[in-house]
């Protein structure tokens, strides 16, 4: 058995659903955990109304009891509260569209000027769709709201075994984090980028990416950004080289690209390793009593070699393009016509890199989670 899960719903659907298969008996769940979590992502500098109304609480409906996993899969809702305002325009059932009322309910949310950066129109062609409703309702990042409750569930399985997960804002914008000013000290970077509306451990550079964000709001705009996951007591062996789809590395990498809107996912020093000779990027190694006691004083590689975690930490940066839903459109095409139009706006967020680095967290978590237990899981943490 292995570590997976599923997600349904829609973004003003009555709710988000995960099914999460493999996750061994006798696991303490802590629902503030994953609550905190989920609150978390909704914060931010920049994000939209959406979170005024959206005060996200997981309901554990399979799986645990006593607030201890019981081996059977688990199933995690969010509800929606702004379903009550979607009924009508997300019903399941076929509506009465001879009603005047309920027409003009329906039609008032379809939608068919596409957004260029989005997955309307892509989507609009591969699923035959004539109302890019039908896309953008599964494709919004609302769907990350129960990718991060996953990745919690998914961190009190790691947190058993002394695995901890965090991520700061490296950059958002122009505006960017001087390296001589982060803290190297992962307890205390952890502690600065909780505290920081932009979840980011450079106040100098936090108050730039401010200025930065009401720029963008002010024009309309859009912006995106970098940031960094960490994790820390990671056990050498995760991953393995033997087969392409085992690499550690790859794994990760396909689990954060997998968050909306992220353009380009590294491990250690990413893009850089292409600069740098080899002399200066591969981390030397000291010797100690026992093979797992060698130390290494830098760690470039991010904590992953060969595809497999060496014991250091594990470091993933990845870049989040700016969203596309932006208050002064770009130029688009009607489908509905195939005359050129204003790209669509729905309410939105003008920055949400904080909230993809909590969700970037939870991805590389889950990832964790199930190499961590294919190497030395059984069926439950208790000892015949």
């Amino acid at each position: 058995m292995t570590f997976r899960f599923l997600t349904a719903g829609e973004s003003h659907g009555k709710c988000l659903t995960a099914i999460i298969e493999g996750v061994p008996a006798g696991v303490k769940i802590s629902m503030e955990d994953i609550n905190s979590c989920l609150a978390r992502r909704q914060q931010g500098y920049g994000r939209g109304s959406r979170m005024q109304i959206e005060k996200d609480r997981v309901i554990i409906n399979s799986g645990v009891r006593h607030g201890i996993t019981t081996g059977s899969p688990v199933t995690l809702v969010i509800e929606n509260r702004d379903w009550e305002n979607w009924k009508i325009p997300m019903s399941v059932d076929p509506v009465d569209m001879e009603n005047p009322k309920i027409k003009q309910l329906v039609d008032e949310k379809k939608i068919t000027h596409v957004r260029p950066g989005h997955a309307d129109l892509a989507g609009s062609i591969k699923y035959h769709h004539k109302d890019v409703r039908d896309v953008l309702e599964r494709s919004s990042a609302r769907e990350t709201a129960i990718r991060a409750a996953v990745g919690a569930f998914a961190q009190n399985i790691l947190r058993e075994f002394g695995v901890e997960i965090f991520s700061h804002v490296l950059r958002i914008g122009p505006a960017e984090s001087d390296k001589n000013r982060l803290i190297e000290d992962y307890t205390l970077l952890r502690q600065k980028a909780e505290i920081s509306d932009l979840r980011c451990a450079d106040e100098k550079a936090s108050q730039e990416m401010k200025k930065a964000i009401d720029r963008a709001k002010e024009e309309g705009d859009t912006l995106g950004g970098v940031f960094e996951i960490i994790a820390v007591n990671v056990p050498a062996g995760l991953g393995s080289y033997v087969h392409w789809d085992r690499r550690l590395d790859g794994q990760i990498a396909q689990a954060v690209m997998s968050i909306p809107a992220i353009k380009s996912v590294g491990i250690g020093v990413a893009e850089e390793a292409g600069e740098l000779p080899g002399s200066q990027m591969h981390d030397e190694i000291f010797p100690g009593k026992t093979p797992a006691a060698y130390s290494r004083k830098t760690n470039n590689a991010g904590g992953i070699e060969g595809g497999i975690s060496n014991g250091m930490p594990i470091i993933v940066k990845a870049a989040m393009k700016a969203i596309p839903t932006m208050r002064k459109p770009l130029n688009s095409v009607d489908i509905s016509t195939g005359k050129e139009h204003i790209a669509h706006y729905e309410r939105s967020d003008v920055c949400a890199v904080p909230a993809a680095s909590v969700v970037g967290e939870a991805m590389v978590s889950i990832v964790l989670a199930k190499a961590f237990l294919e190497k030395f899981g059984g069926d439950s943490t208790e000892k015949y």
